[in-house]
């Protein structure tokens, strides 16, 4: 029987636990070292096959650009797959943009995903991975499907172990310009990169330097090299991270978005509440866990 169409897909949200600028490539584009993780605040999918070809978004929430991610994605997978089917992408928007949460690549990742199983395609999740870097740094890690220690310009992906942690996390009104961020003269470019301790190749225990840099991320290890340059640039950034440490006693921006988090807990319970009726006006928020796969990271092998 032909699949006509998946319901309900997640393309759920991301969190740069740190975020460090290690140098800069001759092209211009930053290197950079990070640790992302997966977290249940998501956005919600629903994809319809079309027979005629064509394309097409339909806003459920709030209203996207006219080419979104969604859009480029498919087009890009129906160009390079030479199929002749197209779809109807309808997308309940519930992640912040310009937040650093990662919300376009996620949906931009979850639409090649679902269309690789609706077009009957069958891609292995490598050739998704390919097609995912040209259309954004953050597109391969959702397609990845796992936490995982980033390098690069966010092409080399290292999955980790990740323990269960709780984030309170929240999103002030302004939002922030990926490139006028990294434009900024107040980002540091030249953070000592991480060396994971133990190598890859050594047969006794060969990720222990994975497990290691873990414990000091848990512990809340590094910084985000661009808050500085946000804050700068951005008022309600500063707002944002004094609003939450004040109440949960850890604050941090996350990617090059005016969003930031806070740890509040580890393990199956929280040990924090969200204050959402203290959110200032236009401020959004959640308190959130982490997840140790993508919801879709079966369907790709």
């Amino acid at each position: 029987m032909t699949l006509r169409a998946l319901y309900d897909l997640p393309a759920p949200a991301k969190l740069n636990l740190f975020l460090h600028v290690v140098g800069r490539r001759a092209d211009g584009y930053h290197l950079l070292q990070s640790v992302f993780v997966l977290i249940d605040w998501a956005d919600t999918l629903h994809v319809e096959r079309r027979d005629d070809g064509q394309l097409h978004r339909h806003d459920l929430g709030a209203a996207l650009p006219g080419d979104d991610l969604s859009l480029r994605a498919a087009r890009l997978l129906q160009q390079e797959s030479g199929c002749s089917l197209g779809a109807d992408l309808s997308i309940d928007k519930q992640l912040p943009w310009g937040a650093g949460l990662g919300g376009g690549s996620s949906d931009a990742a979850t639409t090649l995903l679902a269309l690789n199983r609706l077009w009957g395609l069958n891609w292995p999740r490598s050739r998704l991975l390919a097609l995912g870097a040209r259309l954004g740094a953050d597109v391969p890690f959702f397609i990845g499907g796992r936490n995982a220690f980033v390098e690069g310009v966010g092409e080399r992906l290292i999955p980790i172990v990740f323990p269960t942690q709780h984030f309170a996390v929240v999103k002030p009104a302004a939002s922030l310009a990926t490139a006028a961020v990294f434009a900024s003269p107040l980002v540091r470019r030249d953070t000592e990169a991480a060396i994971l301790a133990g190598s890859f190749d050594d047969a006794c225990d060969p990720e222990a330097g994975l497990r290691g840099l873990t414990d000091r991320v848990v512990g809340g290890f590094g910084r985000n090299d661009l808050q500085a340059a946000a804050e700068a640039q951005c008022d309600e950034v500063v707002k944002a991270v004094t609003w939450v440490h004040t109440r949960f006693g850890n604050s941090r921006m996350t990617g090059s978005g005016s969003a930031v988090f806070a740890r509040v807990g580890t393990g199956d319970q929280p040990v924090a509440t969200f204050p959402a009726g203290l959110l200032p006006p236009g401020w959004v928020g959640r308190l959130c866990r982490s997840l140790d796969r993508h919801p879709l990271w079966g369907w790709a092998c």
